[in-house]
């Protein structure tokens, strides 16, 4: 019993019965295939509810007691775990309700549980309300369902097109249904079921809420029984109801009564008609086949007994309630049984058949017609269902074809009671009383039924048969033939009956035959015939028959007879001054010959306005003259009514342009309105009094209201500018005003005897005002005060009437008030939610005001613009700014909230929500009025609730009964439902401009947003938690989602596309706003898990709407984005993974399971099981995305064009381009009209007046041209932003998420997937150029990750322990054998060399496709190709000093590696492509964008490094490019001198010429770019490049004072550097790489240097030390040591003379003599201070710097020590003849070593020689150096075995030395990668030392053994010879050395000439313990341990063995 009582948190009386419903509605109307088999299930499921029908659950003790105890034991819920206890008040309201419905409780419980779950939806009620609602919702939804499946019977009436076996499926289920009995309960429910009987129990029980819900409520109930009616109407109509059934209708219409209008209402309606359809018998006329098969399934003729029963059950004299009814009913049966009677076999039922006459007469004389015209088509919801009017017109019909003796019989009826009436008035006697007027009331019947057409059927049509002359056959053929097939015999007889019943027609029936008339000439087709028939009967051929007269009922008697009346009346008419005269008896007609006129001209109304033809036919009669009698008769004194009809007919004349032009003056002729005032006239004249002074006293208007539509249709016809010229000022200007001061600004005060008309009139001038505004474009003529001349004056113009409303409405006018009051009123009015009088009438004045306000708001900015510029001195305001004015009658400014409020009434009054929501849309773009709209919406608390449910409304608002009336639906339905989505769209917009404004804004109080606190720390909730209304957001998303639970995805996006753009848009921008986005993002996420299953449907396809599409994917794709960063940020792993799988996985995932999915299986990574089954693969999501970008781009043909001139209409289309409000550059369409219609008008001429019809087809061809391209223009807008949200999307996959979430092998499968995708469809022909951009910037991205990616990998192994990677092996000494073949290291990455290739060859096809423009592109391109040739770079690898090891044969062997491998391939490719991209490459390079010059630098750097054959430098060379490039040097040459003032312009110029040198250099590293650039010049361009004189001054302290952190903008001394140092590096390296020419190079260089010569010596004097200048120095050193040699001057190719080698040779000599000067700063003991200095401060960057200025200084000394040694080998070939460069003194040595440290070494004046003792200190000094970083290597390269192991502080301190910021936040495995880093640094920093240490050392040994050689064997000391000899002697050897041209300005006589004897023995013995043993030892220890490697092995040991040598020597 337990599970019985689970409470249904659905509510068993409402869920299930919504869902049937819905399940029908996408079954039936959206035609979901897969529906059919759900709604098959469904219905099984519910087969009892259909039966049981409205039955209720009955009371139940057990229930009773179960729920009484719930407060304290609980409930159990279906579908939850435990109970629930239930308060104490909701079980009260429970039982209350149980009571209420009858009941059971538990049914009471679950409705009051879903009226609380659904309450957030019904803002303002309590639960009980909302379960009251939801009670009778279930019911509705039951009827409603029945009626759908009914409807959807296969029968005999209509078909909904549905699929065979769905309409099996229903008319089964209905088949079972009706023989359970569904007739009686249905006709049971209708007569139980009652709207008083309901409210009055509900009202006792509190049931009943606000009005609104009152009628919510009522409107259900009626809806039920509506529907459960219509169901058995259906039926009938399918297949009529059996015999029993039949009866019981029957019986059921004879209770029956009519409302108090005298009409049946809707329900009893339907049955009516029901039962009509069961007597119908017209299929008797089909075809014999269909009828055949139609007889059979009748019950008429199918069930025995039918006809008696049913016949004597009508035959039973028994009244009804209603004898009309039961006389329609006979009427019905009587013309069943005549049908019948026709068919062949029906003699057995002749009994019956014969009664007919009988049964007719019967109903004839109940007055059947005049009840059929009452009661059933003056029901109002008689016209809203076609096939009512279709029965009613089969009833008409039959009675006339099947009963002519009938018919005939009333007619001579009526003309023996014409003729005893005509009797009695001639006797003076009364009429008789027992008169019947049958025939009358037939004709009445006739006119009434098809005066009002809705859905075009015009059935009247077959009471016209045309005669042939007067008709072409065609139009019969298609009206008449086809659309109804019926026999022409039926149709001939009706048009008998027209025609004959208008001859000789007694007067009696003249008003009913015109009105019949009248009804039959409505529409297009009637009318014509109807025009004609007049015309006919008037013409002369009837005279014969009809007398003199003529026949009345024509156009010769009617236009006789006005013409008549109007010359009496002129007669009669008294002088002007009578000023009685109005008040005067009107003369000579009486009141029946007035209803006659009357009629008639209403006739003639009718049949104009339909026929356009008639109308002219008429108008350009020469006798009739319509309008002239009709004028004329206007300034007569006729009553108002006629005078109304005549303005009326005025009025349909006015529909032709032609007319209305010539309309306008005659009205102004006759002065209807006066508006010329004569002085001699006392008294006005015209309507203006007639409204004052008749009207009003009667208090009706019908004169005004017909004048006003009058104006109104003239209006829209023709307008007149000069309107009154000549006898006023011209302009319509007093027709405005009487309209605006008479009509609508006193309309409100006026007295109404109907109160309806009050609004009619308001209706009717407010439309004037809205067709007058609307056709007005404010124009700059508008502005200026224009005069005319009248009667010899100057007299001011008119304005236009548009430009007088907008200054009216833009200032606070009566009229603005007025109408803000009107609005104001009306939405008070609809609050109520009761019907009065008037209120479609109220509900179109108020759309009119909304609609003037909105066409202000659009043109007030146009106006306000115009009128700034003009001299009018008139004063406007904003209307937003008036709209935020004081309300007069509540003290408020409440005017905004009351346009709001009617959102609120969107559902019953869409066009006034869609007014209101656009008028709101339009102030919100104004940030002030955001500010104050929200205090002014919120400060109310209900108003702010109605407020926020009025727009929650219209967003919800497309509720099913849309799709389900939109098939049957009429126009108007359609209609509606368009405007309902223009409303939504307008708040949408609303929302989205609103949220670009500063907070508070409209759109974050709409959307649910904190507006009291920061908007940050809103809460949002799911509706009705917490007390959280349901607000715009929750209906924005509830858009989105319906539907993503199906396979088809989102329903929005495919049924209104541009609607779910919109909401996509909103849900972006509240994602992307810093304040709104945590708050959203957390809902989305936590309570809707919005992106995930929005993100399962991608891509969306809908073809027909790509542009909406198209931008639907890009704000949800850019969401996605959004919310991947995020969650990466915060490290939800588990959401992020969850995405990452949805969009990367190549296989399928479990489709729309749970929400969860990706929650359980955390750890398998993105496509973790890729190994497992690769058959079952899908493309990935992302790029299915790809692939439904459409990369091809239709352009429209171009405009082929005869008249206009093609190049002047591109001119005038670009000049009427705007942006529209998604910032696209489109062409105003409607601009362009109005332009080129202008230039149409403006032609003169015969000829352009025949041309004009061809000039209008031509520019409707432009203007479709013009749409077509700016289609194409939004097309591909659209394209470029979702490819750019694509690209964000995988930028934010690739760079934002954590690394480890996709595995690294996928991730570069990946990679290639995309890229290779993206390629393909780029490189596609059909491609749009335009998307090439965003194409290359997301292929860069790709790339560089592809890179990166790859190159991860290959380092990978580093981790994993040595033996994997090839320079693994490198990294332990123990593993020397190379990679054994059992190992071999396979492909490259995992994803393979093919692919690589493949992403290669795809990127120079598409460098190749740019061609010659999109320079940016390529620059992206260009980005990604230095990206992929990074791949195959080798990495750092870590010097370990054990290659060296090998053998070099072992090295020559060795096998190829994947990186040379990888990149001959990648060379080979590139080398295929030829010239063609060598030619775009080198160009971009030489000129255009700075950015793409660096690139294609950079690139042509690195393919010129790999390729071998130097493919690519011949074409370099022999192109002419290099040349280019080096002669641009001297262009730079100006722009970087602007470089170095203090504040530079831009660095660009700076960069680009680094890349330039760059280059250069690298070309200058191959022997033959070498060569190349020496005979280019280059050096030479150098020379003559002034920026490097240009040395900024620095003082010595600035450097280290500095102590800002570096800003961007590097200072001008660095700047110099940055200009400096590559110049100074190319030299060194074409001096080192040019071999043959090294003589040429050399000299260059040399020049270069002495062209420059004080920079030089400026930076050799070295006067601060920093990384800078040792930099500065250390390149220098290295150039001078290679160039200012003894040999080279010789060699240089100028002519010199002796003079200027002389200069040359000072030059030399001061280079030569500041380089050893440096040694006794960098060998010597300042440099220990330097380095100590620097040791202070060590950290981050200072690191760096020390690694950097260490090196640099032992750079510089090997590089002077190099340049000591060359001198010496170069000078002197003997050795006796060396060249000393050191004085025999080691005082230095001793002095640094010796015991006093502080005290200061002299310092030796650099132009003096310095002594040998800085070589020795030198030596010791690098010796120890070179042991200490042998240390620190060894320790780096055991660390960087063991990274793991190190301790953490180690760690983070190595981390902090590569990134000094941050380096804490990082994740482990990123400290290990880059602690890495710093220790290979490390190691390649010692090992650099290493080799300098090792060559100073080799060096100085060398100097030294020379030096010593010379001093202590082959020197000769001053004092042991005499001076004589000796000078003489050194004169000799100076002549031996000036002929090497070297040491010319070496002062050898202060140097050399005075070595004593002592000083050589002192240098012996100082030698001799500088030199000792330990230093030996060290040294030897070095050789063992470095130079074994290296080539020069036991080098050292044998200089030691010499030197050791030479100091044992003892001196003779």
């Amino acid at each position: 019993m337990a599970t019985l009582l689970a409470v249904n948190s659905a509510a068993s009386l409402w869920g299930p019965y919504k869902d049937i419903w819905q399940t029908l509605g996408s079954a039936f109307w959206r035609r979901q295939p897969e529906a059919v088999h759900l709604l098959d299930m469904i219905l099984k499921k519910h087969k009892p509810d259909f039966i049981s029908l409205f039955k209720n659950p009955p009371k139940n003790v057990q229930q009773h007691e179960k729920i009484q105890k719930a407060s304290t034991e609980g409930v159990a819920i279906q579908g939850q775990q435990g109970t629930r206890l239930l308060p104490e008040q909701l079980i009260k309201e429970a039982f209350i309700l149980s009571d209420l419905f009858d009941i059971g409780e538990l049914a009471a419980v679950e409705l009051l549980l879903a009226g609380e779950h659904q309450q957030p939806h019904f803002p303002g009620l309590t639960r009980g309300l909302v379960a009251v609602l939801l009670y009778w919702d279930g019911k509705r939804c039951i009827a409603n369902s029945l009626k759908a499946l009914i409807q959807s019977r296969r029968g005999k009436t209509w078909t909904l097109e549905l699929s065979p076996e769905l309409v099996s499926m229903t008319t089964r289920f209905t088949d079972e249904l009706m023989q359970q009995g569904l007739t009686y309960k249905v006709l049971t429910l209708v007569s139980q079921i009652d709207v008083n009987n309901e409210f009055e129990k509900l009202q006792r029980e509190r049931g009943l809420g606000s009005e609104k819900h009152r009628k919510e409520v009522s409107d259900l109930i009626k809806e039920c029984r509506q529907s459960l009616a219509e169901s058995l109407f259906a039926w009938a109509c399918q297949s009529p109801l059996g015999k029993d059934d039949t009866l019981l209708l029957i019986g059921h219409l004879e209770r029956v009564t009519v409302e108090a209008n005298g009409s049946l209402d809707a329900v009893n309606l339907a049955l009516l008609m029901a039962l009509l359809y069961c007597f119908d018998t017209s299929f008797i006329e089909q075809s014999t086949e269909e009828r055949d098969d139609v007889i059979h399934q009748l019950p008429l003729l199918t069930e025995r007994q039918y006809i008696a029963t049913v016949h004597s059950r009508l035959q039973d004299s028994q009244p009804w309630k209603l004898p009309g009814l039961q006389a329609t009913v006979r009427l019905a049966w009587a013309l069943a049984l005549r049908g019948i009677s026709q068919l062949p076999d029906v003699t057995a039922l002749a009994e019956f058949t014969e009664a007919d006459e009988a049964m007719a007469e019967l109903a004839v004389a109940d007055n059947v017609f005049l009840f059929l015209t009452e009661s059933v088509v003056m029901s109002e919801n008689f016209y809203q269902e076609e096939f009512y009017t279709r029965r009613i017109h089969n009833l008409i019909t039959d009675f006339l074809a099947l009963m002519p003796m009938k018919v005939k019989q009333l007619r001579n009826r009526a003309d023996e009671d014409a003729r005893m009436i005509h009797m009695s008035m001639q006797m003076g006697n009364e009429p008789p009383i027992s008169l019947r007027r049958d025939l009358e009331h037939l004709m009445l019947l006739i006119g009434e039924l098809y005066k009002k057409d809705p859905f075009n059927l015009e059935l009247a049509l077959e009471y016209w048969c045309p005669s042939e002359p007067l008709q072409t056959t065609t139009i019969l053929g298609s009206y008449l033939g086809v659309a109804h097939q019926r026999p022409p015999q039926r149709q001939v007889v009706l048009s008998k009956f027209v025609r004959q019943m208008g001859d000789l027609l007694p007067p009696t029936i003249y008003i009913p035959y015109l009105k019949m008339l009248k009804g039959l000439a409505s529409g297009p087709q009637c009318a014509h015939y109807c025009f004609s028939l007049l015309k006919v009967n008037g013409s002369s051929h009837v005279e014969n028959i009809q007398g003199a007269g003529g026949s009345p009922v024509s156009w010769e008697h009617f236009f006789h007879s006005l013409m008549l009346y109007h010359e009496h009346l002129r007669k009669d008419l008294p002088s002007a001054d009578s000023v009685q005269y109005r008040h005067l008896p009107s003369r000579g007609i009486t009141q029946k010959e007035q209803d006659g006129l009357i009629a008639f001209l209403q006739l003639t109304t009718t049949i104009i306005t339909w026929s356009e033809n008639a109308r002219l036919a008429l108008c350009e009669h020469p006798q009739w003259t319509p309008v002239v009698v009709i004028l004329g008769l206007l300034q007569c004194s006729i009553p108002p009514i006629l005078k109304a009809e005549l303005l009326k007919a005025l009025a349909a004349f006015g529909k032709s342009p032609e007319i209305a032009a010539s309309l306008w003056q005659s009205l102004e002729y006759t002065q209807i309105l006066q508006t010329v005032r004569v002085p001699s006239q006392r008294q006005a004249i015209g309507i203006e009094v007639e409204l004052n002074e008749i009207e009003s006293r009667c208090e009706e208007y019908p004169l005004t209201r017909a004048f006003c539509q009058l104006i109104s249709t003239l209006v829209e016809s023709s307008f007149p500018s000069n309107l009154g010229a000549g006898l006023r000022p011209p302009g319509f200007d007093p027709y405005l005003q009487f309209l605006r001061d008479c009509v609508f600004l006193r309309f409100r005060t006026r007295a109404y005897r109907r109160a309806a008309e009050k609004w009619e009139v308001a209706e009717v001038v407010l439309e004037v005002f809205y067709k007058l505004l609307r056709d007005y474009e404010p124009q700059l003529e508008d502005f200026v005060d224009q005069f005319v001349e009248l009667q010899g004056e100057e007299i001011m113009a008119y304005k236009p009437p548009g430009f007088s409303l907008m200054y009216h409405l833009l200032n606070e006018s009566p009229m603005l008030e007025l109408a803000l009051s009107l609005l104001e009123e009306g939405v008070k009015q609809l609050d109520t939610y009761a019907p009065f009088p008037g209120k479609k009438h109220l509900e179109k004045a108020v759309q009119h005001c909304l609609a003037l306000l909105n066409l202000t708001l659009q043109k007030e900015n146009l106006f306000m613009d115009l009128l700034r510029e003009s001299q009018l001195a008139l004063i406007v305001s904003p209307l937003e700014q008036l709209l935020q004015g004081i309300n007069p009658r509540t003290k408020k400014a409440d005017n905004v909230v009351n346009i709001a409020r009617y959102l609120y009434h969107g559902n019953t009054n869409s066009e006034l929500a869609f007014e209101s929501a656009k008028i709101l849309c339009c102030i919100s773009c104004n940030t002030n009025i955001q500010i104050k709209l929200v205090g002014d919406f919120t400060h109310d608390q209900s108003v702010s609730q109605k407020l926020m449910a009025g727009f929650v409304e219209c967003l919800d608002s497309e509720d099913t009964e849309e799709f389900v009336r939109l098939e049957e639906g009429s126009e108007l339905e359609k209609k509606l439902a368009g405007i309902r989505h223009e409303t939504r769209i307008h708040i949408l917009n609303l929302l989205i401009t609103s949220l670009e404004r500063n907070p508070p804004s409209l759109a974050l109080y709409l959307l649910g947003f904190e507006l009291k606190k920061p908007v940050s720390t809103t809460n949002l909730q799911d509706p009705g938690v917490l007390g959280c209304p349901r607000t715009c957001l929750h209906a924005i998303l509830n858009i989105l989602e319906k539907g993503t639970k199906w396979r088809t995805g989102p329903m929005a996006v495919r049924e209104s596309p541009q609607l779910a753009e919109l909401c996509y848009q909103v849900l972006y921008q509240l994602c992307a706003c810093s304040d709104t986005s945590g708050p959203t993002m957390r809902y989305l996420r936590t309570s809707q898990d919005f992106l995930f299953s929005q993100l399962q449907h991608l891509p969306f396809s809908n073809k027909e709407y790509e542009i909406s599409m198209l931008n639907q994917m890009s704000w949800l794709m850019k969401t996605a984005s959004i919310e991947l960063r995020v969650t990466s940020l915060n490290r939800q792993r588990s959401h992020t993974q969850r995405l990452l799988h949805l969009l990367l996985d190549d296989m399928p995932v479990k489709p729309y399971s749970d929400g969860e999915g990706g929650i359980e299986d955390e750890n398998r990574s993105v496509s973790g099981f890729l190994h497992f089954d690769t058959a079952t693969k899908v493309r990935r999501k992302i790029l299915s995305i790809l692939d439904s970008i459409d990369f091809s781009q239709e352009i429209p043909e171009p405009l082929q064009l005869d008249f206009f001139d093609r190049a002047q209409i591109e001119q005038v289309i670009a000049n009427c381009e705007h942006k529209n409000l998604r910032g696209q550059t489109v062409c105003n369409v409607k601009f362009l009209h109005r332009v080129l219609v202008a230039e149409v008008n403006a032609l003169q001429g015969m000829a352009a007046i025949g041309q004009r019809p061809l000039l209008l087809e031509e520019i409707s061809t432009i203007l479709q041209y013009v749409v077509e391209r700016n289609k194409l223009l939004q097309c591909l807008h659209a394209k470029r932003h979702v490819l750019e949200s694509w690209r964000q999307l995988v930028e934010i996959i690739l760079t934002a998420c954590p690394q480890d979430l996709i595995q690294a092998e996928d991730r570069q499968l990946i990679i290639r997937d995309i890229l290779q995708d993206v390629h393909d469809k780029i490189l596609d022909d059909e491609a749009a150029q335009e998307l090439m951009p965003v194409v290359a910037g997301a292929v860069f991205t790709l790339t560089a990750h592809l890179s990166q990616a790859v190159r991860t990998e290959q380092k990978q192994p580093l981790a994993m322990g040595p033996g994997e990677a090839q320079y693994a092996l490198m990294l332990d000494s123990y593993f020397s054998s190379p990679p054994s073949a059992e190992n071999p290291v396979v492909g490259f990455a995992s994803i393979g060399d093919s692919s690589l290739h493949i992403i290669l060859r795809k990127l120079l096809d598409f460098i190749l496709k740019t061609g010659g423009g999109f320079q940016r592109v390529r620059t992206h391109l260009y980005g990604s190709l230095l990206y992929y040739l990074q791949i195959a770079q080798r990495p750092d690898e870590p010097d370990t000093l054990e290659a060296a090891k090998k053998t070099m044969w072992e090295r020559l062997t060795a096998p190829e590696d994947v990186f040379s491998k990888l990149q001959r391939e990648n060379i080979a490719i590139i080398e295929s492509y030829g010239a063609a991209l060598m030619e775009v490459v080198c160009r971009d390079a030489c000129d255009g964008h700075e950015i793409g010059r660096m690139l294609a630098l950079a690139l042509l750097d690195r393919i010129v490094s790999v390729d071998k054959q130097q493919q690519w430098l011949l074409y370099l060379s022999n192109s002419g490019y290099l040349k280019v490039l080096v002669d641009s040097l001297v262009e730079d040459d100006h722009t970087l001198q602007s470089l170095l003032t203090p504040q530079p312009p831009l660095l660009k110029a700076l960069y680009t010429y680094e890349s330039k040198m760059a280059f250069l250099t690298r070309v200058a590293k191959i022997q033959q770019g070498a060569l190349e650039l020496l005979r280019s010049g280059v050096i030479m361009r150098l020379a003559q490049c002034q920026v490097y004189d240009m040395r900024p001054e620095m003082d010595s302290q600035g450097m280290f004072v500095m102590r800002d952190p570096p800003v961007f903008i590097p200072t001008p001394v660095d700047r110099y550097r940055q200009i400096l140092l590559p110049a100074l590096r190319l030299c060194q390296v074409i001096l080192t790489s040019s071999m043959a020419q090294h003589l040429q190079a050399a000299g260059q260089v040399l020049q270069f240097l002495i062209s420059h010569s004080d920079t030089i010596q400026a930076i050799l004097r070295c006067q601060d030390i920093s990384a800078g200048s040792l930099q500065e120095l250390a390149l220098l050193t290295g150039i001078i040591s290679k160039a200012a040699l003894p040999g080279i001057l010789s060699e240089l190719d100028v002519d010199v003379n002796e003079g200027s080698l002389m200069e040359l040779q000072g030059h030399i000599g001061r280079f030569q003599r500041q380089c050893l000067a440096l040694l006794s700063r960098f060998g010597g003991s300042d440099r220990l201070r330097q380095s100590k200095f620097q040791d202070d401060n060590v950290e981050g960057d200072r690191v760096n710097k020390k690694d950097e200025m260490e090196l640099a200084m032992q750079q510089i000394c090997a590089n002077v020590m190099e340049y000591c040694q060359s001198l010496m080998l170069q000078s002197s070939p003997v050795f006796q003849h060396t060249v000393c460069l050191f004085t025999p003194s080691l005082s230095e040595t001793i002095n640094r070593d010796g015991p006093r440290q502080d005290s200061q070494a002299p310092v030796v004046p650099y132009w003096r020689l310095p002594g040998l003792g800085i070589i020795v200190y030198l030596l010791k000094q690098s010796a120890s150096d070179f042991l200490s970083y042998y240390d620190s290597h060894r320790r780096s390269v055991t660390k960087l075995q063991n990274v793991e192991q190190l301790p953490p502080d180690e760690i983070k301190e190595l981390c902090q030395s590569v990134m000094p910021a941050g380096a804490d936040k990082i994740s482990t495995a990123q400290k290990y990668v880059l602690a890495r880093r710093r220790l290979v640094k490390l190691i390649n920093n010692r090992a650099k030392l290493l080799s300098l240490c090792s060559f100073i050392i080799e060096t100085c040994l060398f100097i030294l053994w020379r030096h010593l050689e010379y001093y202590l064997l082959h020197c000769t000391p001053t004092d042991s010879q005499d001076s004589l000899f000796a000078s003489r002697s050194l004169f000799k050897s100076r002549r031996l050395q000036d002929s090497f041209a070297s040491e010319a300005n070496l002062d050898f006589r202060s140097g050399l000439t005075i070595v004593s004897q002592h000083d050589i023995d002192q240098l012996q013995a100082d030698a001799i313990n500088a030199f000792g043993e330990s230093l030996q030892k060290k040294l030897l220890d070095i050789e063992g341990l470095y130079s074994k490697v290296r080539s020069r092995y036991s080098f050292i040991q044998a200089l030691v063995r010499r030197i050791r040598g030479l100091l044992r020597i003892s001196r003779n």
